[in-house]
């Protein structure tokens, strides 16, 4: 991406000062406390740390899933303050692609129709060409009748990709996309990934506890106690 354009666009992430207490039997948990992180737009963060560091929940407050007790969330130019749960949705629709662990395919449901769904629930014209197409980027053209059943585990992560990114969201987001696969398959599908968001530029956050995955990101942000302990300078990745 052109680094003067990349200057005059909003950060793709901006958290300020963010903060998630949950209450429970105990009284209130301290999931995040006070997190401030800049993602500008294109680039790639790793966010890593142990188990209960509060990982997932800062991906689940990016994506507009979880609301903060505390602090100030801008994604991709929009306050999230200011959205109610439909402009949350519509926001998700235009601009966010997750990609889970788990892969969370409709069990009843083609791969050309799983990644036809979410384009369709918000009206996109030409949805099946779409998915059509987001299969092909993902090698999977040949399985686009095979119900996730059907599919290897990879195979299905694939799938999750191709639905997440067939809107071409602005930002991806990634939640130990690898944790179900073993060590080979895990390594295609994050090749994968890196060569879809290079090709549209799109900006990444992966969550994930692989050291090894993480320095292939511009970035590494570390997490302990819901806070973040380091953040890596940005550096020049090599391309894969």
């Amino acid at each position: 991406m052109d680094h003067s354009l990349q200057q005059r666009q909003p950060p793709a992430i901006l958290l300020e000062g963010v903060e998630v207490t949950l209450p429970s039997r105990a009284g209130p948990v301290a999931i995040l406390r006070g997190i401030d992180l800049k993602v500008p737009a294109g680039e790639a963060v790793a966010v890593v740390g142990p188990s209960g560091s509060g990982k997932s929940t800062l991906l689940m407050i990016v994506a507009g899933l979880e609301r903060v007790t505390g602090g100030h969330v801008q994604v991709v130019g929009a306050d999230y303050a200011a959205l109610d749960e439909d402009g949350l949705a519509r926001l998700r629709a235009a601009n966010i692609g997750i990609v889970f662990q788990s892969f969370h395919l409709v069990p009843t449901m083609t791969a050309i129709e799983n990644v036809a769904l979410p384009l369709e629930f918000f009206g996109e014209d030409d949805a099946l060409a779409k998915a059509t197409a987001a299969l092909a980027e993902v090698g999977l053209s040949h399985r686009e009748t095979h119900f996730p059943s059907q599919l290897s585990g990879g195979e299905q992560q694939r799938v999750a990709i191709a639905r997440a990114l067939a809107p071409r969201p602005s930002l991806i987001l990634a939640d130990e996309p690898t944790g179900n696969l073993d060590l080979a398959t895990g390594a295609q599908v994050m090749d994968l990934l890196f060569t879809l968001k290079e090709r549209t530029g799109a900006t990444l956050l992966l969550i994930t506890h692989d050291r090894a995955l993480a320095k292939r990101c511009g970035r590494i942000v570390s997490l302990a106690d819901g806070r973040i302990v380091s953040t890596g300078a940005k550096r020049k990745v090599a391309a894969s």
